[in-house]
């Protein structure tokens, strides 16, 4: 029986008298797509901030592959195989889309990452994940331009692709879709649900269409807590969730 690759026990994050995630158990299991939803201001991306370590926990437990991980800082997350993507684009704007990627593939191995004294074409490693990388995030028409040039969902794809080259475990994605035109939003769709054959995904979406369509589990949150957890039919259908979302939003379209 499969066990999660990622943990909560518990968590809880206060700012003074202030909580913002109260509680929250989570089991997200490998080689799933695991959406986290919610109203605004329910918690989920301060859940995110203390998952993936930007933010400490107040109480709980996080777990990676068994592994109690809260008391490590984020950059130490990221070697147990947890990587983020943000809501707000964080790319190299002056460096070509193969660039980025070759950068962010280098970075696996930090005494390599930055090494002024070797020439890219002999990180071969790196060049070739890369390229393939490239294909599956439908840039190789845009490889050779400038990533500030790029499209917001150009960018938006190539920041999951960073993510990607990273060789992650488990990857967070922050509303990935924010911001997108439709074409934009079916690329990004594709390309999450296709993450799942190599990683785990951990993602926090306001399209609720997305949402249903590409999820394995999905947990609800409210006021800091979990409110509801389940496969996307069972939470469609669950009357807390529809009040939750003032009735309208669960059936389609965004929350």
């Amino acid at each position: 029986m499969a066990v999660p690759i990622l943990k909560a026990v518990k968590v809880t994050k206060r700012y003074g008298k202030f909580t913002a995630v109260n509680g929250v158990t989570l089991d997200i299991m490998p080689g799933t797509v695991h959406s986290v939803i919610g109203p605004n201001g329910a918690g989920k991306t301060t859940l995110f901030h203390t998952l993936t370590g930007s933010t400490p926990i107040s109480e709980g437990s996080i777990l990676v592959e068994g592994e109690e991980v809260s008391h490590l800082p984020g950059y130490k997350r990221v070697r147990k195989g947890l990587a983020r993507s943000f809501q707000v684009t964080s790319l190299f704007p002056n460096l070509s889309v193969r660039e980025n990627l070759r950068l962010a593939a280098q970075g696996t191995r930090p005494t390599q990452a930055f090494n002024p004294w070797r020439r890219a074409e002999s990180m071969t490693a790196a060049c070739e994940l890369a390229d393939s990388l490239l294909a599956q995030l439908n840039l190789h028409g845009v490889a050779e331009r400038i990533t500030g040039e790029l499209s917001h969902g150009q960018q938006r794809r190539l920041e999951v692709g960073m993510a990607m080259a990273g060789r992650p475990k488990v990857i967070f994605l922050d509303e990935p879709t924010s911001g997108m035109g439709i074409d934009d939003i079916a690329e990004m769709k594709r390309l999450i649900h296709g993450l799942r054959d190599s990683y785990t995904v951990l993602l926090i979406e306001h399209n609720m269409d997305i949402v249903m369509d590409i999820s394995d589990s999905i947990t609800v949150m409210q006021q800091g807590q979990v409110l509801a957890e389940g496969k996307p039919d069972v939470i469609r259908s669950d009357e807390r969730v529809r009040r939750a979302y003032l009735g309208s939003m669960i059936t389609g379209g965004r929350a």
